[in-house]
C-alpha cells in the first residue's frame, strides 16, 4: 500500500498535469475564436460567388442546345463508379473522439460503396495512418491499381496552417481528375462547424455540381445530447460563445444579386464563364469544409481538455482524502503505541 510521500508525490504530479490541460484548453478556446473568425470571413466571398453562378445560370444554359453536352466538364454527370474520398482530420490528438469518429464515418462510407472503386486523399496525419495500415498506397510508376480502394494522395502538416492557395491547389488537383474521368464523384469527409453545439459529421458531394448553391450530403452524424452539454460548458468556463454567428442580413445582400430582375450583359461566352467561374467555386467549397474541420477540432480539443482538467480535480480531492486517512491512521498508531507503552511500564 502506498504511504504518504507517494500519494504527496502523485498529487503534485496530477496537479501539474491540471495545469497543462487548462492550459490547453484555454489554448483551443482561442483557436477556435479565430477559426471562427476566419470561417466566417471567408463567407461573403463564397456567397457573392454563388450568386453570381446562380445568376449565370438562370440566363445562360448550363448545356448545350445543339450538342447537348455540358458546357463545361464539372456540371457532366456520369454513373458512380469511381470514387475520390478526401478525409479530413487531424495532425494532433488529444481531441477526444474527434479523429476515430472521422475514421469511423470513413469505413462506412467504404462499407455502404463496396461495389465501386475508391480512391482516398488524407488530410492529417491521424487520418493518414490510420488508413495506410489497412488500404495501399497507389504508386504512379506501377500501372493499375493497388486495390480496389488505395491512398492516392497524403497532406499532412496543412490543415494547422490553412490558406485559400493550398486549397485552391488541392480543388485543381481534383477537378483535373474529375474533367478526365478518372473519378466519377468527390466526396469531402469532414466536420462540419456552426457553432460549439452545433456541429455535425458529414459526407459532402462537391463533384459533380448537380445544382449552384444546394449541398449534396450523403451521410451526416449530429451530436449527441450528452455531447452537447459537454461541448457547452467546456465553451462557458472557456468565455466562448455557444450561438452561432448571425448572418442572416449578409446572406440577404448576397442573394440579392441573384435575384434582382436585371438583365445582364456578359461580355464573354457562358462556356467562358463556366470555365473561369467554376473551379473558384469547387475551392471556395473546399476551403470551407478545411476550415470548418479546423473550428471543430479545436472545439472537440477545448472539450476533451476541459474534461481532462475536472478529472483530474477529482483525482487530486481523492487523493487528498486517502493521503488524509493514511496520515490519520498513523497517528492513531503512535498515540496507541505510546499509551500500551506507558500502560506496560
Amino acid at each position: 500500500m502506498a504511504n504518504v510521500l507517494d500519494i504527496r508525490r502523485r498529487i503534485r504530479s496530477v496537479r501539474n498535469t491540471r495545469q497543462i490541460t487548462k492550459a490547453m484548453k484555454m489554448i483551443s478556446a482561442a483557436r477556435l475564436r479565430r477559426a471562427q473568425d476566419r470561417a466566417l470571413s471567408s463567407r461573403p466571398y463564397g456567397q457573392m460567388l454563388t450568386n453570381v453562378l446562380k445568376s449565370l445560370v438562370s440566363r445562360a444554359e448550363t448545356y448545350d442546345p445543339d450538342t447537348g453536352q455540358a458546357r463545361h466538364p464539372l456540371l457532366a454527370i456520369r454513373p458512380e463508379q469511381r470514387i475520390l474520398m478526401i478525409v479530413v482530420t487531424a495532425d494532433r490528438g488529444l481531441a477526444g473522439a474527434f479523429n476515430s469518429n472521422i475514421l469511423k464515418a470513413a469505413m462506412r462510407f467504404l462499407q455502404n460503396n463496396a461495389e465501386k472503386e475508391i480512391d482516398i486523399e488524407t488530410m492529417g496525419r491521424k487520418g493518414r495512418d490510420f488508413l495506410r495500415r489497412r488500404f495501399p498506397t497507389a504508386k504512379p510508376e506501377e500501372p493499375g491499381r493497388a486495390g480496389r480502394v488505395q491512398i492516392v494522395g497524403e497532406h499532412v502538416g496543412v490543415v494547422g496552417k490553412l490558406d485559400f492557395a493550398y486549397a485552391r491547389k488541392l480543388a485543381d488537383s481534383v477537378i483535373e481528375r474529375y474533367a478526365l474521368a478518372e473519378v466519377d464523384a468527390v466526396y469531402v469527409l469532414f466536420n462540419e462547424f456552426k457553432s460549439v453545439i452545433s456541429q455535425r459529421l458529414v459526407a459532402d458531394q462537391i463533384l459533380p455540381i448537380e445544382e449552384i448553391g444546394e449541398r449534396d450530403i450523403r451521410m451526416a452524424e449530429e451530436l449527441t445530447e450528452e455531447q452537447k452539454k459537454a461541448h457547452a460548458e467546456a465553451a462557458r468556463t472557456a468565455g466562448v460563445s455557444v450561438q452561432e454567428a448571425d448572418t442572416r442580413e449578409m446572406d440577404r445582400q448576397a442573394a440579392a444579386f441573384a435575384t434582382a430582375q436585371v438583365d445582364y450583359i456578359y461580355e464573354q461566352s457562358p462556356a467562358e464563364l463556366f470555365r473561369d467561374l467554376l473551379p473558384k467555386y469547387v475551392a471556395v467549397q473546399m476551403y470551407r469544409a478545411l476550415l470548418e474541420s479546423v473550428a471543430a477540432e479545436q472545439a472537440a480539443r477545448m472539450t476533451a481538455m476541459d474534461a481532462a482538467t475536472k478529472n483530474a480535480e477529482e483525482m487530486i480531492d481523492h487523493l487528498t482524502l486517502v493521503m488524509n486517512r493514511l496520515r490519520q491512521a498513523k497517528i492513531t498508531k503512535e498515540i496507541i503505541e505510546i499509551v500500551s507503552g506507558a500502560a506496560a511500564q
